[in-house]
């Protein structure tokens, strides 16, 4: 378990320009629009009710990025289920990761229960691999795992699982919106962006 490494959030975040947020969202490419995401989430939907409905899951939310596809993926599944969130994190308001940063953990026994994790993105996979194992160490029977994005890129070493569940795959750029962020900001664009190249830098 992670409880002597939990930290406080990071007050020292600075507060970007609203003209840029509002140039980077302008300039970026939309790679999939909320009709898209819509379609993705129902066959998400539909492939985890067929192998889950009758396990009793507990869905973890993997903030805060889960925060958004999550909500949406949740009403889709009509089946008995609870849910609860963890929240690591390698990105700290960043465009690049660091080192893993463990901030919540599951208020909930995770002995002997199946787990389907939801997080918006599988990039290069350490923070949701490190949550799996987490998850294996904390006595799950079993894991699964459920991403809205999968980007097309080579994973990080040591990372070598596929999410069990995936709704879109896009190509290796930095991406915003639908729970994906961009230094903390863009979180609630309507669809998945691609930033353009004159702000993968700033």
């Amino acid at each position: 378990m992670f409880n002597a490494n939990l930290e406080n959030r990071d007050t020292m975040k600075p507060v970007m320009n609203n003209k840029l947020i509002q140039a980077i969202f302008d300039k970026a490419d939309c790679l999939y629009d909320l009709k898209d995401l819509e379609k993705a989430l129902d066959g998400m939907a539909d492939s985890i009710t067929q192998k889950l409905k009758n396990e009793n899951p507990l869905i973890i939310c993997v903030m805060v990025g889960a925060l958004i596809p999550g909500g949406h993926l949740l009403t889709r599944l009509n089946f008995p289920l609870e849910v609860d969130y963890i929240h690591a994190t390698r990105y700290r308001n960043e465009i690049r990761g660091g080192d893993l940063h463990w901030l919540v953990e599951p208020r909930q026994s995770l002995q002997n229960r199946t787990i389907l994790l939801v997080d918006d993105i599988m990039d290069g996979g350490l923070t949701l691999a490190a949550i799996i194992d987490y998850c294996k160490q904390a006595g799950a029977k079993e894991v699964y795992s459920a991403v809205v994005v999968n980007k097309v890129r080579q994973r990080e070493p040591g990372v070598n699982f596929v999410p069990d569940f995936i709704g879109v795959d896009t190509q290796d750029r930095f991406l915003f919106g639908f729970g994906l962020d961009y230094k903390g900001y863009l979180r609630n664009a309507p669809g998945i962006y691609a930033v353009s190249k004159e702000h993968e830098t700033l």
